[in-house]
């Protein structure tokens, strides 16, 4: 990349190019963004977005567009990102963004779109079957969020949908084959074991079945067969090889 950064981005653009976002480079935080195109194998500088931020989430609409949320534009120093024991306090400390930002790849343009009800970072961002994005949880001046809203392309507003169960952050949303979207642990005080689903027709929010280890900083894949497989992540302060199916 052009700039070295970190608690940025990246999407995979309709045109087969991707595109980094923000993030933190030298202690300083970021509003720039980059474009890899795969064929040449180089990198070039694209218009920077309006508001920096890192620990945000960007989605590929279906117009191709893509959708940047959230975020937090508060620097946490890197020796405390790193240690376990530190973040959590570090994380109450910062002030979530509620700005969203879409930008359009035939122009190279950014421009400011509807406002979230509640700024947040360390959320997760899903693109629903209808086409709208789904955002869940995160941190937001020190309060871990249970709530979640969804963003509305056609109209480009935020509307407040169901509260999950549980507050988390640093979660794993994935959108299964029947169109519902599973959520898997993350953090509160401790790492979450519970994982729920939200079903995009009504709304709500259901309990699912408990993985067998709590987990943040993890992966969650879907695969072929519609499972889904989450592997690693952090388990109070243990870096986990497992992996188990949904």
């Amino acid at each position: 990349m052009i700039n070295t950064r970190y608690g940025h981005a990246s999407s995979v653009l309709q045109n087969g190019k991707i595109l980094v976002t923000a993030g933190i480079h030298n202690d300083t935080y970021l509003n720039s963004t980059e474009l890899y195109d795969s064929l040449t194998g180089t990198w070039t500088i694209t218009n920077s977005m309006n508001n920096s931020r890192r620990l945000h989430t960007a989605s590929i609409l279906w117009n191709g567009k893509v959708l940047v949320s959230g975020g937090t534009d508060i620097y946490l120093s890197s020796a405390e990102f790193e240690n376990n024991i530190q973040i959590s306090n570090v994380y109450r400390s910062s002030i979530g963004l509620n700005s969203s930002e879409l930008y359009d790849p035939s122009t190279e343009t950014w421009t400011i779109t509807g406002t979230m009800n509640i700024g947040r970072y360390a959320h997760s961002a899903s693109l629903l079957t209808n086409g709208k994005v789904l955002i869940a949880g995160g941190i937001h001046n020190g309060t871990r969020l249970n709530s979640a809203e969804l963003y509305d392309p056609s109209t480009r507003t935020w509307i407040v949908t169901g509260s999950m169960h549980n507050e988390r952050y640093d979660h794993t949303a994935s959108v299964l084959t029947n169109g519902k979207v599973l959520v898997t642990g993350g953090g509160i005080d401790k790492n979450l074991y519970n994982t729920e689903l939200y079903d995009p027709s009504t709304g709500i929010w259901t309990l699912t079945g408990k993985m067998n280890s709590g987990r943040i900083w993890h992966s969650a894949s879907v695969l072929k067969s519609g499972k889904v497989l989450v592997t690693g992540g952090s388990n109070h302060g243990i870096t986990l090889n497992t992996a188990e199916l949904y």
